[in-house]
This record gives C-alpha cells, structure tokens and sequence, in this order.
C-alpha cells in the first residue's frame, strides 16, 4: 500500500500545494460536526430533567444572566441555539465538500493536460509500441478512474477518518462498553471486504482493458467506413464491440454492487444491535429508560454521521485497489517519459506560449542558421532490441537548394533515414550538421527548418485555412502568406470552384477532397509555415499518373527555392533531382545524378 500511495504522490505533482488547505478543511468541519453531535445528547437530557439546570454552575450562570422567567424558556432558547449552530455546521461542511470535489476535478483536467503535454513531447519511438487508443485512453477514461477511484476516494476517507476519530472519543465518553461492542461488529465487514482486494483489482483491470478495446474498435471501424461497407464486415466490429461491452459491464457491475454491501451490512447490524441493547437493558439491567434514551440520541445522532464515513472508508478499501491498474498506467507513463530532456522540451514550449508567442515567432526566433550546407556524418541507428542496423555507416552532403532523392526497395532504410534527419530518431553514432554546427545541440531550432510531406496527409475536420495554417490561432493566420502557399502549391483553381473558397470544411481526414489536393495541401502548409527544406516521403506514391504529375508539377516549381529531400519509389518523380542516392540494407550503395543512378 506504501507503495501504491507513492504513485499517487507522484501523480499529484503540481497540485500538493494544495493538500494542507485540504487537511485544515477537514479537520475544522469535523470538529464543528463532533461538537453539533455532542450538544444533542446533553440538550435532550436537560429538555427531560429540566432540573438539572439550576445544579450545572455554568447553565445556572447563563440562566441567571439572561434574567429568564422559566426553564422552559431556558431550554427552547438553546433550542435554538443548537439549531442555528447544526445550520451553520452544514453549510460549512457544504463548502469543504465543494473544495474537495473541485480539487479532484481539477486535478483530473491538470493530469489530462500534463499527459497530453507529455505525450507530444515523447521521442517518436514511444509511438512505434503504443496504440494510439491506449493514449486517448490514459488521457480520458484513466484519468478519471484516477479522479473517481482513487483522489475523490483518499480525499473522502481522510475526511472521514478525521469524523470518526471524534466520533469515536465523544461516543467512548458516553457509553464506552456500547462503543466497544459496535466496534467489535463492525469488524467483520472490514475483514470481508480485504479479503475481496483481489477481485476488486481484477475487476478494475477489466474495466480498463475493455474500455481500451472499445476506443481501438471504434477507431478501426468508423475510421475506415469506407473498406468496412464495401467488404461487408460491420458484423465482425459490431461482434467485437459487443464482447469487450459485456467485459466492461460485467466487471463493472460486480464492483459496483459490492460497493453497496458495506453501508447495507453496517446499518442493519447497528440496527439490530440497537434494538436488542435496549431490550436486553429494559429486561436483564432494569436501567431508567430516561438514562438509556439520553446515550441512545448521542449514539443514533452519531451513527447519522458514523455509519456513512464508515461504509465510505470501506468501499475506499475496493476503490483503492479497483484503480490500482489506472494508476499503474499513468505511473509508469509519466515516470517513462519525463526525463529531463522532454521536461526541458515541454518547459520550452509552455514558457515561449505564456510569453505571447504564436507558432510563427517561435519559428522564427528559433531557427538554426543555414547558409550552405547540411552534412550527415557515419550515421548508425539501431531501432530498440534489433541487433542488426537499420541505417550503417551513412555519410553524404546536402547542399542549400538542392534537390536530393533516396530510392531503394522497401526496407532498404529510406523512412528511417528521414526520420533521423527529421529528428525524430536518435543515431546511436555519427552526426547531423548544418555549416558545421551539430542539430543535436538545439533539435527544436533544426525542426523549424523543415516541412513534412507524407504519404498520408494528415488533415483536421475543420477548413482548408485551418488546414493549411495548422496549429496556428485563427486570429494569428497571415492572410497574405496563407495566399502565397496556396498559388505555390497550385491549389488556386480549387479554392475558386469551391462554394466557401478556403472556409470550405475538408471533412474527417480530407474525406471530402481527393488524393492530389489532400497532398498540396500537406505542400502549402509546409510552404505557410516558411520552411527551407522540405521532405516528402513518398508524397505521390498513392496518386494516380494524372495526378502525380500535377503534384510533380508543384514540387519541382519548388526546385531552387528550396531544399528537397524526396522518398520515391517512382522514379519518374525524381528526374529533376540534383543527386539521388541509391539505399540497400541500411547503406548507400550508389550516389550520382539520375542519369548515373537509374539510367
């Protein structure tokens, strides 16, 4: 259990500040609860022996003071007084459960956030072994069974144990022999319930594997409708979805109901615990009825507040362990990922954001300097737990203005080369330089350098502006710059036909826009944004010839202008290339013009 909590003292970094303001709540609200609770016993025996005011030396002084004709009027005076006290007991205890949830709440939208924050920041090899459902996952559902099952839960039973600690020294003054024996009944339920601590973490397991199933579901048949109509398989997702449902309720629904055991089992053992101390007093022990109904309002009174803080406490015991697998994930997430280099990352970005500095300043003002030359030197990459290289020994020039092309069959290194370049990967030897000054020393300078071209453009359901000027506020868009990226990545004529011109929504992922214009609009967001070097992996492979040759059109209008580094796997679009290197299993194997390489 030490070490489940230091998890979660973990994870609530950034909100412990928090956490003695907390602790102060609870304490003041419980005391103001324990002492409302502890005024009744004592008025109900005045109310019944009102005799007994005159023998206290303090309530004589009172009554003396305040010049009252009666006791009567003594009594509905404090009467009164309790009322209004209980009244101000419960409003006060309103507002520190309010803080309490607000507290919970917000650090659940700070742990979304900081994972998210994470998460972008991570080296690209964190995504090579994780599906993205498992991120939206520990970003959305985690974060808050980690709110619901395990903060709201601690929070609660520190509340609670605080009550019942008073609780228990008011009531063990009143009868101490009674406050015995409820104690000793009360056991039991806490012994059942730790003996279930396994289920219940079986059970929370449950929950998140299938919730991470059916976002991954979701994901792979609404995010290819198309191939599931035309191959007719709605039936497999659809069976799919219902078995990890079924997983997910019936989990849910055993951990849920046994979080209803502990108030049933307590109240009804109170109950009738009560009722026979009573009847076993009236018969055996011949007590005032009196005596036992002023202890008794103190006990019921109490149990008003006692039994709920006491199921709470163990229901938190299954909670505890239900969330144990939410919190081990986000644990071992955040503990992976923020080393001091991604801390440093992050920092970097928030602090220039908190500054005032849209995208494009941030861009500018951290820029590498290239004048004439970028050199890759010896570059070695392994990818994690292979022991052969993906990329051996690479070494060649790239000079300002150039085009340059990789070709190769598949596995031949050429993606992986990119990335390198793109910084993306690390190599474990050689070196990038740009006018001899290594990228590794300030990586983010060397990415504002350049724009990506995929395969696959990746487009938002938004407008071809947003599109276009992506990750950019809608305030901050550069109209006349937007227009210049647009007219060089030929997509004027488009913007003209269509009805809103670049308000038009592209839909989910490009939906409603064809394969050529998905991929000049991946060329006019690398060309808004300013970058000097573009790369374009493989941007015209999945295009038709027609197609291919206006996209073709546009990057080699680009020629001169700027850096290429192009992937092909055609080579007609790698003809007006400066050079063209030839990869096999990791290694360049023939450098030189198209002429010399191809031909």
């Amino acid at each position: 259990m030490i070490k489940y909590f230091s998890k979660v003292w973990y994870i609530l970094k950034g909100s412990r500040k928090n956490l003695p303001w907390l602790l102060l709540t609870f304490v003041l609200s419980s005391l103001l609860e324990a002492i409302g609770i502890g005024l009744i016993g004592p008025f109900l025996s005045i109310a019944s022996k009102p005799e007994s005011i005159t023998k206290n030396p303090i309530l004589n002084w009172v009554y003396m003071q305040f010049n009252l004709q009666s006791t009567s009027e003594f009594i509905s005076i404090l009467g009164l007084i309790i009322a209004a006290f209980f009244c101000l007991k419960s409003v006060l205890y309103f507002l520190a459960r309010t803080y309490i949830i607000q507290f919970s709440y917000t650090l659940q939208a700070k742990l979304s956030s900081r994972l998210l924050s994470t998460y972008l920041a991570v080296p690209y090899t964190f995504f090579l072994r994780k599906n993205t459902a498992t991120l939206i996952k520990n970003m959305t559902h985690e974060a808050m069974r980690v709110n619901h099952f395990c903060v709201q839960p601690i929070l609660n039973v520190i509340a609670n144990i605080t009550v019942v600690c008073i609780l228990l020294v008011l009531l063990a003054q009143t009868d101490l022999l009674l406050l015995v024996m409820i104690l000793a009944i009360m056991l039991p339920t806490f012994l059942l319930f730790y003996t279930f601590k396994n289920k219940f973490k079986r059970w929370g397991k449950e929950v998140s594997e299938s919730s991470q199933e059916l976002i991954r579901i979701v994901n792979h048949g609404l995010g290819s409708f198309k191939e599931t109509r035309v191959i007719g398989c709605e039936a497999y997702f659809h069976s799919q979805m219902e078995q990890q449902v079924k997983k997910f309720s019936t989990a849910s629904t055993k951990f849920k109901s046994s979080n209803i055991l502990p108030r049933i089992l307590i109240e009804t053992c109170l109950l009738v615990f009560v009722l026979l101390f009573v009847s076993i007093s009236q018969i055996f022990f011949q007590q005032n009825i009196q005596d036992i109904t002023a202890v008794m309002a103190v006990f019921a009174v109490a149990s008003m507040r006692l039994i709920p803080a006491v199921s709470q406490t163990v229901q938190t015991m299954g909670q505890l362990q239900n969330s144990s697998y939410s919190v081990d994930k986000i644990y071992l997430d955040l503990k992976e990922i923020e080393n001091k280099e991604i801390t440093k990352n992050v920092k970097f970005l928030s602090d220039s954001n908190a500054g005032g500095l849209n995208r494009d300043q941030l861009s500018k003002s951290h820029t590498i300097a290239f004048e004439n030359q970028i050199e890759l030197s010896n570059v070695v990459y392994y990818y994690p737990g292979s022991t052969e290289p993906s990329l051996d020994n690479i070494s060649l020039n790239l000079k300002k203005g150039q085009s340059i092309a990789f070709i190769g069959k598949s596995g031949a290194g050429k993606t992986t080369l990119v990335d390198v370049i793109l910084g993306l990967l690390y190599p474990e030897n050689g070196d990038i330089r740009v006018d001899n000054v290594s990228i590794y020393e300030d990586i983010r300078s060397w990415q504002n350098l350049i724009g990506y071209i995929p395969q696959s453009i990746f487009l938002m359901d938004e407008t071809i502006e947003k599109n276009i000027a992506f990750g950019v506020a809608d305030h901050l868009i550069d109209g006349e710059r937007l227009h210049q990226a647009i007219k060089a990545a030929q997509l004027e004529e488009l913007v003209k036909e269509l009805p809103d011109g670049i308000k038009t929504s592209v839909g989910e992922r490009g939906v409603r826009l064809s394969g050529g214009q998905r991929q000049r609009i991946g060329i006019a967001r690398a060309l808004y944004h300013e970058r000097e070097i573009l790369v374009l992996d493989e941007a015209t492979s999945a295009l038709d010839n027609e197609t291919e040759q206006l996209v073709s059109e546009a990057i080699k209008s680009l020629a001169g202008t700027k850096t290429l580094i192009i992937i092909a796997h055609r080579l007609s679009t790698v003809e007006h290339c400066d050079r063209v290197y030839m990869l096999e299993k990791g290694r360049v194997v023939q450098s030189g013009s198209y002429r010399e390489v191809v031909v």
